[in-house]
């Protein structure tokens, strides 16, 4: 197994220039290594959105609609309901929209539309 360093290295940098910071009693220095760790630490707000889903009619057409709908960037997980013709999407906000969404699987032949909550 492989490890990736890079992250931890970037986490230790990060950490050894708080902590200069905090010890060489530069309040502006404190202030910057506090925000520059403040941001790191805030979490990714996800929010879910519901479509409908036409046209799919075999057992093949979800795994064609939920790839489509993965490429919208943003997007963290989809679930495809083929009975009710629905598909679960959590997306990031600031970086895809309820309509960025839709029209991807649209545009692969299977109109999707908001289900307004």
């Amino acid at each position: 197994m492989t490890l990736n360093k890079k992250p931890f290295a970037s986490t230790l940098s990060l950490a050894a220039i708080a902590l200069t910071a905090a010890c060489s009693g530069s309040t502006e220095a404190r202030a910057d290594a506090q925000t520059d760790t403040a941001e790191i630490a805030t979490p990714i707000v996800y929010q879910t959105a519901e479509f409908t889903i036409e046209n799919m009619s075999c057992a093949s057409c979800p795994i064609t609609v939920r790839k489509a709908i993965e490429r919208v960037p943003g997007v963290q997980s989809v679930e495809i309901d083929y009975p009710s013709k629905i598909a679960t999407v959590e997306y990031d906000p600031a970086l895809a929209t309820p309509a960025d969404i839709a029209a991807e699987p649209t545009g692969s032949g299977y109109p999707a539309t908001l289900i307004e909550s």
